[in-house]
């Protein structure tokens, strides 16, 4: 089991990124949480199984269609043994 913290930039907010990534997440049984930042950013933190969360990481990568994700950065977290995922 691993997390992963992930923040996106560039055209990710008002193009569904937070609820796709929801969906992405919840069909993977990744755990964790997705937010729109102030700075136009998309964050998110996912734990689970270490494929899963790769796989997590390589969506955001790319995000739903009509995202334009020009960067990531991605670091490795102690984990919180989350339930669920949800957008905060």
């Amino acid at each position: 089991m691993v997390r992963k913290r992930v923040i996106a930039d560039g055209t990710v907010q008002g193009v569904f990124f937070r609820d796709s990534c929801r969906r992405e997440a919840q069909a993977r049984g990744v755990a964790g949480w997705v937010r729109n930042n102030a700075d136009g950013t998309v964050e998110a933190a996912f734990e689970g199984e270490d494929a899963d969360v790769e796989q997590m990481v390589a969506w955001m990568r790319h995000g739903p269609r009509g995202a334009r994700v020009e960067s990531v950065h991605v670091s490795t977290e102690e984990r919180e043994h989350l339930h669920g995922f949800r957008i905060v």
